[in-house]
């Protein structure tokens, strides 16, 4: 009921626009775009705030998601943080410095060609 009196309303205000200048017309025409684009944005806007879509980079909740900590750890134990730490971490002190490169793309799987299909007319 309620519906049917609104869309009743919307209808009878198109009709008394019907009857108004071009330039009216066409301000009504460019706000109710404009409104209703507006509802998007926000609609939009809402649920990408409420997702987290919009996080700051240097919030460590976000910039650690789905990644553990890496600790480096000297060869008595103690943990170090940073470059520093790397270099502490070698096992004999008067050992070359080396750079250990570790391949972490994933690989690909075989792709498997379709099959052809033959549809007889």
């Amino acid at each position: 009921m309620l519906m049917k009196n609104l869309l009743n309303k919307i209808l009878g205000h198109i009709e008394y626009l019907k009857t108004q200048p071009h330039e009216t017309r066409r301000k009504v025409a460019f706000g109710a775009a404009a409104a209703g684009s507006g509802f998007i944005a926000l609609v939009w806007l809402a649920g990408s705030l409420a997702t987290g879509a919009f996080a700051l980079k240097g919030n460590p909740d976000v910039a650690n998601a789905g990644q553990e900590a890496v600790i480096t750890v000297t060869p008595d134990g103690t943990p170090v943080a940073g470059l520093a730490g790397a270099a502490a971490a070698l096992q004999e002190p008067d050992a070359p410095a080396h750079i250990e490169i570790v391949d972490t793309t994933p690989k690909k799987e075989e792709v498997k060609q379709p099959e052809k299909t033959i549809l007889p007319f």
